[in-house]
């Protein structure tokens, strides 16, 4: 997975994981909506999430660096950041 993959870029990858595996309607999924509340992500749907976020950056992503995401928005930052690090 190349480090200059944009945020947008992410979150369609995003978008598309969760309307595939967890059945969250893709016009759901904006950078404002909350994991938990909004699009009923519970922990989990929140590993299984993590897995599948490995499986794009084709390297280990810490769950300890995920422990503050709350919202899709903190999702792809958190994913920008650990490709910008690799």
């Amino acid at each position: 997975m190349p480090s200059t993959m944009t945020k947008e870029e992410i979150l369609d990858w995003i978008r598309n994981v969760l309307h595939e595996h967890f059945k969250v309607p893709s016009e759901r999924v904006i950078p404002e909506a909350h994991l938990y509340q909004d699009l009923d992500i519970d922990s989990i749907d929140a590993v299984d999430l993590l897995i599948q976020l490995k499986q794009l950056t084709k390297q280990p992503i810490s769950p300890e660096a995920f422990k503050q995401v709350r919202t899709v928005g903190d999702v792809v930052d958190a994913v920008h950041a650990h490709l910008q690090n690799a």
